[in-house]
């Protein structure tokens, strides 16, 4: 699994509708809203690196309301989160 982290600079008008498109692209799991110089923070999750560039360039920036992406690629996990999510497949509060 390739994980994306992309930063996007938004229409300030636009940026609940870019931000719902985007959420809808295949590949985008996440969307924040988000401060500081970038207006939207967008988690890319797919199961090859070529597949990041048809997901930013080719659809994420071509979202109307798009007007600059920052793309970085995460290499290594340490979210305690995803590991407890991992371990708990399958079982319930009720067990």
């Amino acid at each position: 699994m390739v994980t994306a982290i992309v930063h996007i600079k938004a229409d300030v008008d636009r940026i609940p509708e870019v931000a719902e498109a985007i959420a809808e692209v295949d590949g985008v799991s996440e969307v924040y809203s988000i401060t500081g110089e970038f207006d939207l923070l967008a988690m890319v999750r797919v199961a090859r690196y070529d597949e990041v560039a048809e997901v930013v360039p080719g659809r994420i920036n071509k979202v109307t309301g798009v007007r600059h992406t920052e793309t970085h690629i995460a290499f290594r996990t340490y979210s305690r989160h995803d590991l407890e999510a991992a371990f708990s497949i399958g079982l319930s509060d009720a067990d």
